[in-house]
């Protein structure tokens, strides 16, 4: 059946991508997703119109299934740009800019806030999150941990480490990666002790 599939983000799900499909109106299935549980509305990277949504579906779930998070949730552990590349195999129609628009008017406001948060956001800082040189750092994948070495960088088997760096070497893997939700300290996941290190933040 033909349909629309999109590849969305939100900036409250670092690192992860949204792959979805609907038959019916866009507007409907973006402002569905928009629930009281998540905290920014999702933006649209790329979104196309496909012959049949059910067998390009299975294609996504084939090419990164070991990277979904959740087998009833479909966010991925990948970069938009990979998705985005398997669904312009499949694509009739580019229809991105509506999308997007529809994603924008889902919730504006908060569209917007998120926008200048994401440009005004300060760099993240250990010290500044109120950790000390020393702190010891745990992965949530596995028994790895690392210290606190400086306020931007850790120590792990004797080696300075920038946190998105070692992450990637611990999940073997390269280009862009937020290390802070794969880590905790004292129980607490790094981001959000980020999140609330800065939850009163306010811009000039």
């Amino acid at each position: 059946m033909e349909g629309t599939v999109y590849v969305l983000t939100n900036q409250a799900m670092k690192g992860l991508v949204k792959i979805g499909k609907t038959t019916r109106d866009v507007s409907l299935r973006l402002a569905d997703l928009y629930t009281t549980g998540v905290p920014l509305p999702f933006d649209c990277v790329y979104a196309a119109k496909v012959k049949d949504v059910d067998e390009t579906e299975k294609a996504f779930h084939e090419a990164f299934e070991p990277s979904r998070i959740n087998t009833k949730r479909e966010f991925f552990e990948i970069k938009p740009s990979q998705a985005i590349a398997v669904l312009k195999l499949m694509a009739i129609e580019d229809v991105t800019p509506s999308v997007q628009k529809e994603a924008i008017n889902v919730d504006p406001e908060a569209t917007v806030s998120s926008e200048l948060k994401r440009q005004r956001r300060p760099t993240f800082n250990f010290f500044m999150m109120g950790l000390k040189e020393g702190d010891v750092l745990k992965f949530n994948r596995n028994d790895e941990t690392c210290t606190v070495l400086t306020g931007r960088q850790v120590s792990y088997k004797g080696e300075a480490w920038f946190l998105s760096n070692l992450t990637n070497k611990l999940l073997d893997r390269t280009g862009p990666m937020h290390g802070a939700p794969y880590w905790s300290f004292d129980g607490r996941n790094l981001n959000d002790i980020y999140n609330e290190t800065y939850k009163d933040y306010t811009f000039e």
